[in-house]
C-alpha cells in the first residue's frame, strides 16, 4: 500500500462481501452487499451506494517506544490467510476535539491504554487507520482490520476491550461492518 489516499466504496460489487452491518452509535450508513477498498485521490468519488475517503497519515498519539513496538510486530494488510475483515468508520465528539492534544493522549494511553491493548493482538490482527476529519468527511477515522477466521474471537476481545475505555465515551458515531474476502 504505497498510496496514502483510499476510497471505501460500499456498493453492489467489491472484493469484500458484507456479512454483518451494525450501527453502534449515531447515524447509520445505507446497507450495502460489498465494499471495495481502492487507491484514490482527493477528487470526490461518486461510485457505489456510498463512498468514504481516508488518508494514511502519521501516528499522532504514539511515542517513539510505542511506535518501535508496533513496527516490530505489526503485519501489513493483504495476508493470504486474513480472509475476514472489519471496516469501522467512527467519529468523535466535539468535546474530544476541544481537548488539547496532550489531554487526548493522556486519555488514550494513560487511561484507556489504546496502544498497549492493541499490541496484545498483534500480529494476528492487522490494522490500518485512515484519517478523514481533515478532509471534511463524515467520519473522523476509518479503521480497517484483517484477520484469519481462527482469530475472529481475538478480534471480538480487542473490540470489547477498546469499547469499554474512557476514550470510547467520546465516540458519537460508529458503524461496524464485517466482511469476508471474495
Amino acid at each position: 500500500m504505497n498510496n496514502t489516499i483510499f476510497d471505501f466504496v460500499g456498493g453492489t460489487i467489491g472484493e469484500w462481501k458484507v456479512i454483518k452491518m451494525a450501527t453502534i452509535k449515531g447515524d447509520n450508513l445505507p446497507e450495502i452487499p460489498y465494499i471495495n477498498k481502492i487507491s484514490s485521490s482527493l477528487i470526490k468519488n461518486d461510485e457505489g451506494i456510498w463512498t468514504l475517503k481516508g488518508i494514511v497519515s502519521n501516528l499522532r498519539y504514539t511515542e517513539k517506544a510505542e511506535k518501535e513496538q508496533l513496527v516490530a510486530i505489526q503485519e501489513d494488510l493483504g495476508r493470504p490467510l486474513a480472509t475476514q475483515a472489519a471496516f469501522i468508520p467512527l467519529r468523535k465528539s466535539a468535546e474530544w476535539w476541544n481537548l488539547a492534544q496532550d489531554e487526548r493522549r493522556k486519555i488514550m494511553e494513560e487511561s484507556s491504554k489504546h496502544t498497549q491493548t492493541g499490541l496484545k493482538y498483534l500480529p494476528a490482527i492487522a490494522r490500518k487507520l485512515f484519517h478523514s476529519r481533515d478532509i471534511g468527511e463524515a467520519f473522523d477515522f476509518l479503521t480497517w482490520f484483517e484477520y484469519a477466521p481462527a482469530d475472529e474471537e481475538a478480534f471480538e476481545e480487542l473490540l470489547y476491550a477498546l469499547r469499554k475505555t474512557e476514550e470510547w465515551n467520546y465516540v458519537d458515531r460508529e458503524v461496524d461492518i464485517r466482511l469476508i474476502k471474495v
